[in-house]
């Protein structure tokens, strides 16, 4: 996929590419103060962008939408050739039991024999996370284990 990148005097930065339509753009704009617009060229003048204004919170997650199924689809195809091997998204909610708590406080492995392999944060992503990792509310948890192990982590996670 090419990106193609404008710089925009003044303003930041425009990235977009092509989609498969071929009429269309989709990218953001990067502006100088940290605010981010997603823009979308109209089908009928491909000059002419449709922008929503994004928080940095409303960025985060749509990162995270964006690219946690990715990564779990690419564990998942890494894995097809191993029966019994499963990978799951999982998502930590403002207020659930693990929120603003440590991956270790949750005895994932010991309790599921599953473990949790990435994190997706604000669009980054954190592989391999420690047992002093912390929680936050829109983490995105990757967790590979059987069909069993995922269904007592989504229990886990969801109720403690």
């Amino acid at each position: 996929m090419n990106v193609e990148v404008t710089p925009l005097p003044g303003i930041g930065v425009r990235k977009d590419f092509p989609i498969k339509s071929g009429h269309r753009r989709i990218g953001v704009i990067d502006r100088k103060d940290g605010t981010i617009d997603l823009i979308l060229s109209r089908a009928d003048n491909p000059d002419v962008t449709d922008q929503l204004h994004l928080s940095a919170n409303e960025a985060a997650a749509l990162a995270n939408l964006l690219g946690a199924p990715q990564l779990v689809a690419r564990l998942r195809d890494e894995h097809r050739e191993l029966e019994g091997v499963n990978t799951g998204q999982f998502p930590i909610l403002r207020g659930s039991p693990y929120d603003a708590r440590m991956l270790g406080e949750t005895e994932m492995r010991t309790r599921t024999k599953a473990s949790i392999v990435a994190v997706m944060r604000a669009g980054q992503v954190i592989a391999s996370p420690g047992p002093d990792f912390t929680f936050a509310p829109g983490d995105q948890l990757v967790i590979v284990g059987t069909a069993e192990g995922l269904e007592a982590a989504a229990e886990i996670l969801s109720h403690g």
